[in-house]
């Protein structure tokens, strides 16, 4: 079984957002896989454990993205795949042309992602992948049993579950709960240093700049205003329930 999955290296949940002139600083900043990506890596590992075969993890960004692929070798995924993109603006639409640019290169049977990244949110790149390679998707998954070329999966379904069988080769991202990340392990992390470690830009994908160029803009970013500290109101229920009232209409001018 040849089983890819979609990696993404994001600030370390940690670490405190600094807005500086309308964006992100990442001066000092730890970068770290993306949480939900854990995820996608260990059902990695735990299918090719049962099923056979060989996992590669791709990622796109620039030259640091390299860690959050090591951390993925030292796993144990077998190899991975760095796609260049360092300074040129990038949104949802860019990386999952050249993530499906790469992957429409090669033989899959299982592709896996996380449910979304941390730092942007957006829950996209996944299902635009599925689209370009005209694949089925299933996001959100909380179990994967596979039989052949089927696929038994459940998915967190905003509080209840749904579950769905599916036709490989397909795509599916990885919802807490799925399993439980291993950590690299010592000898794991000195064996990630030999495995096959590839970097390609986009032309080598068959992508000009056009093709792949991004579709947003991200204009401006702000810390929300400060919140104000709550107020204890005095009285019995009614007094209390009147002065609500009066405070919705003449401060937060919500009625």
């Amino acid at each position: 079984m040849n089983i890819f999955v979609l990696l993404k290296q994001t600030f370390d949940t940690e670490e405190k957002i600094v807005i500086e002139n309308g964006k992100i600083s990442d001066d000092g900043v730890k970068y770290v896989m993306n949480p939900y990506d854990e995820y996608a890596v260990e059902e990695a590992l735990l299918q090719r454990d049962q099923h056979g075969g060989k996992i590669t993890v791709v990622g796109v960004g620039p030259d640091r993205t390299a860690e959050a692929l090591r951390t993925a070798l030292a796993m144990g995924a077998d190899e991975a795949v760095l796609i260049n993109h360092d300074g040129a603006e990038a949104d949802e639409y860019t990386i999952s042309r050249l993530l499906a640019a790469y992957l429409g290169q090669q033989s899959y049977d299982l592709i896996l992602g996380g449910n979304f990244s941390v730092d942007s949110g957006g829950g996209q790149v996944a299902v635009r992948v599925a689209r370009l390679l005209d694949i089925p998707h299933t996001s959100s998954i909380t179990k994967l049993t596979i039989n052949g070329q089927q696929a038994m999966v459940q998915r967190d379904a905003e509080g209840d579950t749904e579950t769905l069988e599916v036709a490989l080769p397909a795509v599916f991202t990885a919802q807490q709960g799925l399993n439980e990340p291993r950590y690299p392990s010592l000898p794991g992390i000195m064996k990630a240093k030999k495995k096959p470690f590839q970097q390609l830009a986009s032309g080598e994908l068959g992508l000009n700049g056009s093709d792949a160029e991004a579709k947003t803009t991200r204009v401006s970013l702000s810390l929300p205003p400060q919140r104000q500290a709550g107020r204890i109101l005095q009285g019995d229920y009614a007094q209390q329930a009147v002065e609500l009232v009066h405070l919705l209409r003449t401060e937060a001018k919500l009625i």
